[in-house]
């Protein structure tokens, strides 16, 4: 695992740094974890997965990057996580995710994910994910994040290396008054990979922010759907690229979207394409 865990662009040497927190599992064997003062760690394995409950104590700032590392190592097999991520009032954490089928030829793994980010806390998830050459990998991360008052989150999901397989990529964020919330993606889809990415992003308080970037390159007969919705409803809401003279009304909504859906040559879909790479970003903002 450990030598996986370079191969997806980790550093083995963190899993035996006494510093720095981890969990570990390889298909539904919980192989290590690590706690660290603040954060609170609980993991188990059972016949359906791996569930893990990761909460940053109140005011608690962890110093080092919290390490997730997920991965199926044989050619053939299935993975069923659950996560649960805590960040409790003015806590700050970082987290780098490794997920890795490095042989997959026929590797299933779903993960399904809650984030709570309380009022003032900050959290930074950073995912990499390498799923070898073969593009035998299906993958389907969710997740639901929430975040409180004046709370900040920022994720980035990169899949730059090697084959894609099938990719499924569903989030979902909540933003309370005055929260940030940024998600990136990035991809880049070979053969007959085939990428879909759905990322929406609810600004649901007076002075949210937030920002979706998505980048996909294909090339073969690759294909990828890109949705991106941001919604805000909250008094005097203005989305960045709002029309001319935006909406200066006391009480706004509303709702932007950028959709693509593309293939690079010698794929056909139904509704539009074009060669080489698609790329989709959308952002918004609520303001009193």
């Amino acid at each position: 695992m450990a030598g996986a865990l370079e191969l997806a662009g980790g550093d083995r040497a963190v899993l035996a740094d006494l510093a720095t927190a981890h969990v570990v599992a390889s298909g539904h064997d919980l192989l290590s974890r690590r706690e660290v003062p603040g954060l609170d760690l609980d993991a188990e394995a059972t016949a359906a997965g791996i569930a893990a409950r990761l909460t940053v104590r109140r005011a608690v700032r962890i110093a080092n990057p919290v390490h997730v590392c997920f991965g199926v190592l044989e050619p053939a097999g299935v993975q069923r996580i659950t996560l649960r991520v805590t960040l409790e009032e003015e806590a700050s954490a970082a987290f780098l995710a490794h997920c890795f089928f490095p042989r997959a030829e026929r590797v299933e793994h779903t993960m399904d994910a809650t984030i709570e980010v309380a009022p003032g806390a900050e959290m930074r998830y950073c995912e990499g994910h390498y799923h070898g050459p073969h593009g035998g990998a299906v993958v389907r991360p969710k997740a639901v994040v929430r975040l409180g008052a004046g709370a900040r989150y920022f994720s980035e999901f990169a899949l730059t290396t090697g084959r894609v397989g099938r990719l499924a990529i569903d989030y979902r964020v909540a933003a309370a008054a005055e929260a940030v919330a940024e998600l990136t993606a990035r991809v880049f889809g070979h053969g007959t990979d085939e990428v879909l990415i759905r990322e929406e992003l609810v600004l649901a308080g007076r002075g949210a922010r937030g920002l979706i970037k998505t980048r996909v390159a294909l090339e073969g007969a690759a294909s990828a759907e890109v949705v991106n919705v941001t919604e805000g409803g909250a008094e005097g809401a203005r989305p960045r690229r709002a029309g001319a003279g935006g909406m200066p009304a006391s009480r706004a909504s509303f709702r932007t979207s950028a959709r693509r859906i593309a293939c690079a040559a010698g794929a056909a879909p139904a509704r539009s394409s074009f060669p080489g790479a698609t790329s989709a970003a959308s952002s918004a903002r609520t303001s009193t």
